[in-house]
């Protein structure tokens, strides 16, 4: 990795910088590395491989878009800036890998400005370097520090901000007062809070970049599967259809009822208390789930459409482990009263294991061994609590 070596950025980014960037900055070129004259024979794709780090499948892909560099000045003094925020050498060659026109900016004329502006803010180093290792491509962007704060407010925390960021890296590129705010104003009327607004956004962070248009006829699909806007249930049900087209959502609708013996009402009674455990699941992960309950557990489908949280339940570690033990401890006469399935499955695990396992450790020994192996998917090696037939 290039060194900094006794320019102004070199002693701002170094750790005992206690003041302020200074603005504007002098230039880095000699600074960073030797003035280079343009040169025709300069090899991009080995300068990645060689300085930037990058595998040769990587540096491939990558100087298609750079092929206009002909020499290595402007990119040392980028490798050079980013060695100064504090990224590793892996971190730099992931940047590159994103984003290879991050090699063309202007460190003077762009990057040093902008950590400027994001320094005022309050951002401290790590967390700078952090923001240009997530989103490179936006990081060269002076909107990045205009629109943080308007971000920042929206999701209460640089943290929430930051798993937005991961998932949606091109978040800054949206226009917060064409876009954004257009879209968070139509769903506040929906009856979502600032914090449903958030939670919905961090599960589905490419709604910041949808039109007003989008986000009506999402609105319009959710309600014709009977989540009114306003309802409780009505944040899910917009995290459920985000971005999945009508035509979708109609064989998904389709597949629950067959899969399920669903009538109409029944179907749309359990998508409205669970949208995105049906429609965002695979059918793989549905039908398996649909055997286990109908045919092993006994359930009918009319309990099922009524308590469909089940199916947003793990079947290998939670479904079926569960179900095993209670059957065990039902048949060894070891409960006072049999409970539902459902609330067997609804406590959290520490409350399973208080309530059915450790109770029973001098009567059954071998329980929460069992227990534990069949939640990682081993089967005991007697399977000693789920020979027997019958169910809960």
């Amino acid at each position: 990795m290039l060194r900094l070596q006794g320019s102004t950025l070199a002693r701002l980014l170094s750790p005992s910088a206690a003041s302020p960037i200074p603005f504007p900055l002098l230039r880095l070129t000699s600074a960073v590395a030797p003035a280079v004259s343009p040169n025709p024979s300069f090899a991009v794709e080995e300068y990645l491989i060689d300085t930037c780090g990058l595998t040769q499948a990587q540096a491939l892909k990558a100087s298609t878009k750079i092929s206009r560099i002909k020499s290595p000045t402007k990119p040392n003094a980028v490798l050079a800036f980013l060695a100064g925020l504090g990224l590793s050498t892996a971190d730099v060659a992931a940047v590159v890998a994103k984003d290879p026109l991050f090699l063309c900016a202007g460190v003077e004329r762009t990057l040093a400005p902008i950590v400027v502006g994001l320094t005022d803010l309050g951002l401290s180093r790590s967390e700078i370097a952090h923001l240009a290792s997530l989103a490179p491509a936006s990081f060269r962007r002076r909107s990045i520090f205009t629109n943080l704060p308007y971000y920042m407010s929206l999701f209460d925390s640089y943290e929430n901000l930051l798993r937005v960021i991961k998932r949606n890296p091109s978040l800054f590129t949206s226009s917060p007062e064409k876009v954004v705010k257009p879209t968070m104003a139509f769903l506040q009327e929906c009856g979502l809070d600032a914090c449903d607004i958030a939670k919905l956004c961090i599960a589905q962070p490419w709604i910041l970049n949808t039109n007003l248009e989008r986000a009506h006829a999402m609105v319009a699909c959710a309600e014709s599967l009977g989540v009114p806007r306003g309802s409780g249930m009505f944040r899910q049900a917009l995290h459920a259809v985000a971005f999945l087209s009508e035509d979708k959502i109609t064989a998904k609708v389709e597949y629950l009822k067959n899969t399920f013996t669903w009538s109409d009402t029944e179907v749309r009674v359990a998508i409205s208390k669970a949208p995105v455990a049906l429609l965002r699941r695979s059918n793989e992960s549905l039908q398996r789930t649909s055997e286990f309950l109908i045919n092993e557990v006994g359930l009918e489908p009319a309990y099922i459409a009524r308590q469909p949280t089940m199916l947003s339940y793990c079947l290998e570690g939670r479904l079926r482990p569960r179900y095993y033990a209670v059957k065990f401890l039902k048949e060894n006469r070891l409960l006072k009263r049999v409970p539902g399935y459902c609330s067997v499955v609804k406590v959290t695990e520490r409350v399973f294991m208080e309530k059915y396992i450790y109770p029973h450790n001098e009567a059954a020994p071998h329980l929460a061994e069992d227990y534990a192996a069949t939640c990682r998917g081993e089967a005991p090696s007697s399977f000693r609590f789920a020979l027997t037939e019958g169910g809960l």
